[in-house]
């Protein structure tokens, strides 16, 4: 039997977001505070399901990012020696003030602002604790990165722009790409594209994913949310619209059908399966996608 229409339009409804926009702001006012920070150019904006706006009921913490503007990490492998030279010449001069620095001056400001007892620098991100009207946040404080694809000058280069920073202890690099996530979940929730079905559909997926989880017919684990959104991103257009329940059947039927081996994040540059602890396993994959067809089958 299949799921409800009734049933998958409530789950395809976006969660409040009056009180993310209020823990982003109360961020950017923590950081504006501090005196180490005055003067440094960056930027405070949100990423994850609050800035994509797929977001359900009940998602507490807020993704926010840090970003420091006057440094950068950067990938030169993909240009040739002439361009590597030229980008050598361009950027001879080392940053003083660096990622270690800015998480530093970062830290001490959140602490000053909510209380050490708040505060918790995690592996990732730096935890907020939930409070005062606002959510819990994880703030990541980064860098700039930049995957350089051309680099002829200064204003002749191109490149996929994305952020940085060190997971702790073990001062590993991580990279991921927010911003190109964002455009890339507009373009396809476009009327030109999916006419704005991709996005109720990412919540309808991620609240049958709760439901999976709260009946103990799937192991949270195994469907994080930003993977949920990505495997979904690889969905061809065609697939989305007319009702919900074609939409969620089709969707699930496609994916089943698929070597998801190869599937990129929404970012359009980060592979969505892999080693890396940045990456999905593909029999998470298949053990989310078996338990959305036995919803489906089930109801």
């Amino acid at each position: 039997m299949a799921i409800p229409e009734a049933q998958l339009q409530t789950w395809s409804n976006q969660g409040a977001v009056a009180t993310a926009k209020a823990t982003h702001e109360s961020v950017r006012n923590a950081l504006s505070q501090a005196t180490a920070l005055s003067g440094r150019s960056f930027d405070v904006f949100l990423q994850g399901s609050y800035k994509n706006d797929t977001n359900i009921r009940g998602d507490s913490d807020v993704d926010i990012v840090v970003r420091l503007n006057s440094t950068f990490h950067y990938d030169l492998s993909l240009l040739d020696a002439a361009q590597q030279a030229r980008w050598a010449e361009a950027y001879s001069t080392r940053a003083t003030y660096v990622w270690e620095h800015f998480r530093g001056d970062v830290l001490a400001a959140l602490v000053a602002y909510y209380g050490a007892g708040s505060v918790n620098p995690g592996r990732n991100a730096v935890t907020i604790a939930a409070g005062g009207g606002r959510l819990s946040a994880d703030v990541v404080v980064a860098t700039q990165y930049y995957l350089y694809t051309s680099f002829w000058g200064v204003n002749q280069q191109q490149s996929a722009d994305g952020i940085a920073f060190y997971s702790q202890p073990d001062n590993r690099l991580v990279i991921n790409y927010p911003l190109p996530h964002y455009d890339n979940g507009v373009a396809k929730n476009s009327v030109a594209r999916t006419n704005g079905w991709y996005k109720p559909s990412v919540r309808m997926i991620k609240n049958a994913r709760t439901r999976l989880v709260e009946d103990g017919d799937l192991d949270e684990a195994d469907a994080p949310s930003y993977f949920v959104e990505c495997l979904i991103y690889n969905v061809p257009d065609s697939m989305f619209g007319t009702a919900y329940a074609n939409t969620y059947y089709n969707v699930v039927k496609w994916l089943r059908g698929q070597n998801v081996s190869g599937f990129v994040c929404q970012n359009g540059v980060l592979g969505l399966f892999g080693p890396a602890r940045e990456q999905w396993s593909p029999a998470s994959a298949s053990t989310f996608l078996q338990a959305l067809a036995s919803q489906w089958d089930n109801w």
